[in-house]
């Protein structure tokens, strides 16, 4: 009976996993080809740069926005500090961003970019949002390449989200390259088969009119609930590959720790919000995004499915029990069941390091303790399972050293 039930359960597993593998290889298609066309400035963007607290680095994501090579009469930076205890809402100032005093209670992100988007509603110079963080640096050509996607039709665009300090360590290294990994095997993949990207926090752009009737989320993670929000009304989410964000990673295992369980909260109460109005959608519509969000949602525990069969086959080797699968057979044979899965981790985050023309070397701990940084997502993903965290708990961020000519060279 325990096999009948491992047997069952793996099969679930395994097309779940299968169901990844062969979408992501739709990010082969069009290699290295840009997916939207050159086109003239057109559109007209409000940045909205919600900030926490962030005196040391929100000077030089303006900075960096200053220097966009595109009209300086077409868009315009608005910082909105709340809760802050430091001089986040002076250097912003200094930098040359426009202020927007936040007058309602901030829990969340997202009540700081409702409130925002609802003042500027009625500015008709403004015709689309951008959304970054603080710590954020941005290149050059990010409006630009932003505005050939709206003139293309788009609603809701997601950038490139790079890194600004991947050679930091092992920690940095494995954020990198785990945003890789989803611009190329999750958003390029479904822009190439009319999917729909997801939205991952900074760096992401939305017509004006979308939000019209107000920015409605109610998790900690607004951008994955967003995504979802956009799938149930049909709005595609496109992945701009040329528009590039570098974000600012935690640096110490506890930071992450925290942050990633905040993400894995926020999804688990996505799931339980949204899972069936999202595949009730897709019954009705085919619409492939809302079946992608749910795929999504469920990661936390698939991961831990995954975790748990493999806990089986451990207690099913000692205790004598004949599987019949190949990956039983592969699990028998010890130390080479790890080191091929091992092997092919790392050819993959070579091969996305190299596809956006950064040095391995310069991320070799990344490369290496990759799968180190996956499996540490178990207990959080655990701990979620029973005690979810419902308040935003602040990341801190120092780097405003890093140079941006040298992350664009």
């Amino acid at each position: 009976m325990l096999v009948i039930l491992y047997y069952i359960i793996f099969s679930i597993s395994f097309v779940y996993g299968m169901y990844f593998a062969i979408t992501g290889l739709f990010g082969f298609k069009n290699y290295h080809k840009s997916m939207f066309s050159k086109h003239k400035p057109k559109y007209r963007f409000g940045i909205v740069i919600p900030t926490r607290n962030e005196e040391k680095v929100i000077g030089s994501l303006v900075q960096s926005l200053q220097k966009q090579n595109y009209p300086k009469d077409m868009y315009e930076i608005f910082v909105v500090p709340n809760n802050c205890t430091d001089d986040t809402e002076g250097a912003a100032r200094r930098a040359g961003a426009t202020i927007i005093n936040c007058t309602v209670p901030v829990k969340f992100k997202a009540d700081a970019l409702k409130f925002t988007f609802h003042k500027l509603q009625s500015r008709e110079d403004i015709d689309a949002f951008v959304i970054f963080d603080a710590d954020n640096l941005v290149h050059p050509d990010f409006l630009a390449r932003m505005n050939d996607a709206l003139c293309e039709g788009v609603q809701v665009a997601q950038a490139f989200r790079d890194a600004k300090n991947m050679k930091d360590n092992w920690i940095t290294g494995g954020y990198t390259l785990f945003y890789f990994v989803q611009n190329f095997f999750y958003n390029r993949a479904r822009m190439n088969y009319a999917g729909s990207a997801t939205i991952n926090g900074t760096g992401f752009v939305m017509r004006k009119e979308v939000v019209k009737d107000g920015f409605n989320t109610v998790t900690i993670t607004e951008d994955s609930e967003f995504t979802a929000q956009c799938a149930i009304r049909g709005i595609q989410v496109a992945f701009v590959e040329d528009a590039i964000t570098y974000d600012e990673h935690p640096i110490t295992f506890k930071e992450s720790w925290k942050q990633r369980k905040r993400w894995t909260s926020g999804t688990l109460n996505c799931l339980s919000t949204y899972w069936k109005k999202l595949l009730s959608t897709f019954i009705q519509t085919g619409n492939i995004a809302c079946f992608d969000m749910v795929m999504m949602f469920l990661a936390p525990i698939m991961m831990l499915v995954s975790a748990a069969l493999s806990v089986a086959l451990v207690i099913f080797h000692f205790a004598g029990v004949e599987l019949f699968d190949f990956f039983s057979y592969l699990y028998a044979s010890g130390v080479i069941f790890f080191l091929v899965f091992y092997i092919l981790s790392v050819v993959m985050n070579v091969f996305v390091v190299k596809y956006n023309h950064k040095k391995p070397r310069d991320i070799v701990t990344g490369i290496l303790f990759f799968a180190i940084f996956l499996l540490s997502w178990i207990p959080i993903n655990v701990v979620c399972l029973f005690k979810r965290t419902n308040n935003w708990e602040q990341i801190n961020h120092h780097r405003s050293d890093v140079d941006l000519d040298k992350l664009l060279n």
